[in-house]
């Protein structure tokens, strides 16, 4: 999903997770800060209480809880998610971040363990179709440095189909479709779970998707290698138990 920018601490260390042999040392301190985006529902978010909630925040919890480890959720600006990675600020991003070659000249990721492609939405009295977004017809709205801001550059403003000011960035989707209800922007494109709940209740409709098939994994700096095993291990463990099917049930991922 998204590049890089200026980092921005938005809540702070939101959940400490303390798990088994925590007591034994008698502090809090986490041995991983986990970075999240705090406004990506399903997968990452920050709730009403400041809590870090979601699909890949419950999956980071499991993994902690059965390793013995404490973790902390720390939500970052997405487009300065990775600078804060090397910066040491963070030790992983686990918030559905797409595998990209661009990233991965910046950061290694685990294995994949999800995929996602990119949903269109309109206002549900427009007239605007999927083929006039897809001929750059349209001004579109997107998340700064999300992957659906780089398809947009790279198939319709490189191409010449589209003037670059038709694409309207935002600091999240949520600001996006606030503006796609207002007459700002002609349409959205977000990540295809996320966007229809950001769009629940909303004038707002689907029109189509764009198949990207992007593949999510946890981001980590290129020399954490030890970490980086880990991770894969631990998140195959999670897909062979039972629990995985339980949270995608639980996040509407099924």
């Amino acid at each position: 999903m998204r590049t890089h920018g200026i980092l921005i601490l938005l809540v702070g260390i939101v959940t400490i997770l303390a798990v088994a042999g925590a007591g034994c040392t008698g502090t809090t301190e986490p041995d991983y800060i986990v970075g999240i985006d705090d406004a990506y529902p399903p997968y990452s978010y920050v709730d009403k209480d400041n809590n870090a909630q979601g699909f890949d925040v419950d999956s980071m919890k499991w993994i902690a809880e059965k390793n013995g480890i404490k973790v902390a959720f720390m939500p970052v600006e997405w487009s300065g998610i990775i600078p804060a990675l090397q910066a040491g600020k963070i030790d992983m991003v686990y918030a559905g971040m797409s595998i990209t070659p661009e990233r991965q000249e910046a950061v290694n990721f685990s294995n994949p363990y999800w995929t996602v492609n990119q949903d269109v939405a309109t206002r549900e009295d427009s007239n605007v179709t999927l083929e006039d977004v897809l001929a750059g017809k349209v001004v579109i709205g997107a998340q700064q440095g999300c992957t659906a801001a780089i398809w947009v550059e790279e198939n319709l403003v490189e191409t010449g189909k589209m003037p670059k000011e038709n694409l309207k960035t935002y600091a999240n989707t949520q600001l996006a479709v606030n503006d796609l209800t207002i007459g700002r922007v002609d349409a959205v494109m977000y990540d295809d779970v996320s966007l229809k709940d950001i769009i629940a209740g909303k004038p707002v409709k689907v029109i189509g998707s764009v198949e990207t098939m992007e593949q999510f994994g946890v981001a980590i700096r290129k020399e954490d290698t030890e970490l980086l095993e880990f991770m894969n291990e631990a998140i195959a463990e999670l897909q062979a138990d039972p629990y995985w099917e339980e949270l995608k049930v639980k996040h509407n991922l099924d």
